[in-house]
Order: C-alpha cells, then structure tokens, then sequence
C-alpha cells in the first residue's frame, strides 16, 4: 500500500528515483523562506532557532532536502572562525550580506554549507551539521551512497554531498525559493522541535580552538543527528519512530 508520511510543512509519499513528486512540489510551493532579518543577530542566536526548518536545494529535478536537526555556530571574536584573522578571497562570504550561504571546501575533500549571520562587514556563521531527509530522498542516495537508514544526511560533509553543495552555491541566497538552495520557514516548527526535544546545546565537534565554547545545537530526538553515544542514539531511533 502507498503510504504517506507528515513531516512538518510537507506531506511526502512514496519516494521516486526521478526526484520529488508534484505533490511535494506543491507543497513546497506553499512554503515561504525565512526573511533576511532572521540572520541579522549573532550566529549564537541564530543557530537554535534554524532547528526546525528546513534546507531545500533546487534541482532540475525538482526540489530535496530536509529539516535541520542539528547546527554550530562560529562568531567573530572566536579563533575557531573562519573569519576571525580577516577577509580574505576564501570566506569572502562569510562577510555578509545576512541569509546568504558560505561554502567552503575542507581535507581537500568535502564541502561544508554556512548560513551567514549579522550584518554586512561581520563575518559569523551557521554551520549546518545535520538534516533529516523529507522530500527527494532518492535524488539525494543517487548522489551519495549510505548503508544506514539514518547514514545519508547526518553530517556536514555528508549533506553536502547529499544535495550537490559546492562551491558554486558559495554565496546563495537563501532568502529566495528560486536560488539554487534556499532555507523555508516550517510553519510547523514548534510542534517539531517539541516531538523531536530537548533542544540541546554542547561543545562544538573537530576543533581545536575554542572547543569549549557550547555553541553545538542539536535535537536530542533525531536519530540524523552526527555524534553522540550509541545510547543516546538508539534513544533517538526509538523516540523518532513514535513520532512517525
């Protein structure tokens, strides 16, 4: 039997290789992006508040993405930023203007996507860790393959590769639903992050400066999210499978 599932603004059914459903398109449609005063406050603010809504990437075969589950946050005066020895042709980006996307290229290997936060002339951003697939899902297993059900997205290199964010996203904007990739408000967002909570803060993962600062948030309920215990992650199975 063809079921669907309800995953906050969108109602996904079965997934086809060819790439999201008129339905899902439909439902897309009704959606709106986050407006640019979302990404004017410090990336601290910024980070918690985008669990809950969703990174879509725009393809010729329709739109795929997914709800975030879990981001960092990088500051100006933080020495684990990218930005805090200056501008340069890199993280040029990451200067502003607020809501646009810095993409950056790391281990001469995979590809990170940032929400760029505050101003123009600040350079602080939102490193998207995590996303739980809801729409075009086996677009995004064609691109990169996973042996888990929870493997495809749960990482900032692996979403990337999941959605085909390079370079050439560097500097998106992601306050219009007609750029390459873009962030849509969840009209459903509260009654997510309650079902998928508590919203938990920690140390920020794979850095050396400034490891301490508690500037990592995730949802505790997501089985996508990148790194903690197997406990806790089996917890998060349980707790996913009896919201669905």
């Amino acid at each position: 039997m063809n079921r669907s599932k309800q995953q906050g603004g969108f109602a996904e059914p079965a997934r086809s290789a060819a790439g999201a459903s008129s339905a899902q398109r439909l439902a897309l449609s009704t959606l709106a992006p986050l407006p640019r005063r979302f990404y004017e406050p410090s990336a601290a603010q910024v980070a918690p508040k985008l669990l809950g809504h969703f990174l879509i990437r725009n393809t010729v075969s329709g739109p795929c993405g997914g709800v975030i589950v879990e981001a960092e946050a990088y500051l100006t005066d933080d020495p684990a930023c990218h930005a805090f020895n200056g501008e340069t042709a890199r993280n040029r980006s990451m200067f502003g203007p607020p809501g646009r996307a810095y993409v950056y290229f790391i281990y001469g290997n995979h590809w990170c996507v940032n929400v760029v936060c505050r101003p123009k002339g600040h350079g602080e951003a939102v490193l998207i860790r995590a996303i739980e697939p809801v729409v075009g899902e086996d677009w995004m297993r064609l691109r990169r393959s996973a042996s888990g059900a929870f493997e495809l997205t749960n990482g900032p290199a692996k979403l990337c590769a999941a959605l085909e964010i390079d370079r050439a996203l560097d500097g998106a904007d992601l306050c219009d639903a007609g750029s390459g990739l873009w962030i849509a408000r969840n009209p459903a967002r509260a009654a997510f992050v309650h079902d998928l909570g508590p919203l938990t803060a920690t140390p920020r993962i794979g850095i050396t400066k400034a490891a301490e600062l508690p500037l990592r948030f995730y949802l505790a309920g997501s089985p996508f999210v990148s790194r903690r215990s197997a406990g806790e992650h089996s917890r998060a199975v349980n707790q996913r499978t009896a919201v669905l």
